[in-house]
């Protein structure tokens, strides 16, 4: 047998020819161990240290989550210290936008932030850039588009910050804690994810610091540059908050109604099914009454998907829905759950809904039912610009879902106020026509004429088919054709559709 030595002419000529160095050992290191190690990481850092130390330079692009939604502290806490430190020209990269982000108005008119790409904007800080606040269009995108656009490259993050309920000081981070000093919940991740997996570097924020091993992780410390311990990321009771909140509205309750009917009627209403519910409260009320026929008829749903609700745990929790697969927590009862169910996973945003991962969940959901805020003659549908032509929306998931459902159900009503939602044509084109099945209204509901077979079912089961043209018609009967919307030349946001294509452009509005 040959020995190291003899054969250390092979080792040299091999590595020559692989371009490689030849291994020398190392002077040998005394170590003592320390008890207190896991409080002594290098990782554990102030913001400004973590800020200096990943190499952040002008014109770079930061991220954020949005679990903790209304309640988020993050954004604001980092981009004030961003400014303290004198950074100019930075590009915000967010899952989405909130009102309580109103402070960016500021950083933007001085320079701070010049670029911003997200799924949706709220409040006073949509009404500045629908007004041209930004010299360059938002760039907005669905969440399975955003997860496809980090990994292809169209969107690199330089530094991403992550807000996390806790973490230990390596940087094992989730969206729950059980520690007694737990601060902060907000369940899944997801969003989060693949910023984490593919920023260049990876700073993680907590208000909640716990021995390591932090476990189970959404976010492993092999992604995780540098732990800072905050005050607080985020208040918890914030998170369901404006479009997710439970409606008592009569009006919705009806459209949650016909909603219902329509999945249990669609031809998709069998044993083993999968679903996911929208934000808007009429589709998030429909779960109430699909509940009640999953038990008369003794069907079990295989899984329920997206953003999970208080109303889907109990589901759960009954055994009529198998699993849950979340990216957004909704509410604090769905953010125990997933810390306290282990059939109740989190999924990362690709793992959610995108296009390119075939394993995506979206690829295998039967049924969704989502809201608008407009649809056309065409099924298309708009969720991000209002009918004053101001932003005040998000993409969310509802082109990932429309286009991979079996079954795209669209909860609108003809009217909000003296303001019609089935129009001639959407004033923003968020999610195509070709995606979308059935539209249901409380004068009627619309089958798009390429799902004939639904169309048939529904009619079968007694509910009201109506021609989308003819409910457009019945807006305009009711209040008349609305003024056209004071639009300038100047584009404030591009719409891109799940594949990376453009869908549309969004002007300025002067009024």
């Amino acid at each position: 047998m040959s020995t190291l030595k003899e054969r250390k002419a092979d080792i040299e000529a091999l590595a020559s020819k692989m371009g490689k160095q030849v291994y020398k050992p190392a002077q040998a290191k005394v170590t003592t161990f320390r008890k207190d190690y896991q409080k002594e990481s290098d990782k554990l850092v102030s913001l400004e240290e973590a800020i200096k130390n990943s190499g952040l330079k002008d014109g770079m692009t930061i991220s954020f989550h949005h679990h903790f939604r209304g309640g988020d502290k993050v954004v604001n806490m980092v981009v004030d210290k961003l400014a303290q430190m004198g950074f100019k020209n930075l590009r915000l990269a967010a899952s989405s936008l909130q009102d309580v982000h109103e402070p960016l108005i500021e950083h933007i008119k001085n320079g701070v932030i010049t670029s911003i790409s997200t799924s949706g904007l709220r409040g006073k800080l949509a009404d500045a850039i629908s007004r041209g606040l930004m010299s360059e269009p938002v760039v907005f995108r669905s969440h399975g588009g955003r997860g496809s656009a980090i990994v292809n490259g169209d969107e690199h993050i330089n530094v991403a910050f992550i807000g996390a309920s806790s973490s230990d000081p390596l940087g094992n981070a989730c969206g729950f804690s059980r520690s007694e000093n737990a601060k902060s919940i907000c369940g899944s991740l997801g969003y989060a994810i693949p910023d984490a997996q593919n920023a260049d570097k990876v700073v993680i924020l907590t208000d909640d610091l716990v021995a390591y091993p932090n476990t189970p992780a959404s976010i492993s410390e092999s992604y995780v540059d540098y732990v800072v311990e905050v005050e607080s990321v985020g208040d918890s009771s914030k998170i369901a908050s404006g479009a997710i909140r439970d409606t008592k509205n009569p009006r919705d309750i009806l459209l949650a109604k016909q909603a219902a009917k329509v999945i249990i009627n669609g031809g998709y209403f069998k044993d083993g099914f999968s679903i996911q519910t929208g934000s808007g409260g009429a589709s998030l009320a429909a779960v109430k009454y699909i509940r009640e026929s999953m038990i008369e008829k003794g069907i079990k749903a295989s899984y329920a998907l997206g953003g999970i609700t208080a109303h889907m745990v109990k589901m759960f929790e009954e055994g009529l829905i198998e699993k849950l697969i979340d990216v957004q927590s909704f509410d604090k009862v769905a953010a125990e759950s997933i810390r306290d169910n282990e059939m109740h996973k989190e999924a990362s945003a690709n793992e959610y809904a995108s296009a390119d991962e075939k394993g995506s969940a979206t690829h295998y959901l039967d049924m969704v039912i989502l809201s608008a805020l407009e649809v056309d003659v065409n099924f298309n549908v708009n969720v991000l610009v209002g009918s004053d032509g101001i932003i005040r929306g998000a993409i969310g998931g509802h082109q990932d879902t429309a286009a991979d459902s079996a079954l795209s159900i669209i909860v609108c009503p003809l009217l909000r106020g003296r303001i019609p939602c089935v129009v001639d044509e959407v004033t923003t084109l968020i999610t195509p026509g070709s995606s979308v099945d059935v539209i249901v209204t409380e004068y009627g509901i619309a089958v798009n004429p390429r799902r004939p077979e639904i169309a048939e079912r529904l009619k079968n089961a007694g509910l009201n088919i109506v021609d989308i043209h003819d409910l457009a018609s019945k807006a305009k009967s009711i209040i008349g054709s609305p003024a056209p919307l004071p639009f300038g030349d100047k584009v404030v946001g591009v719409v891109m559709n799940r594949d990376g294509s453009v869908l549309d452009v969004i002007k300025n509005i002067e009024a």
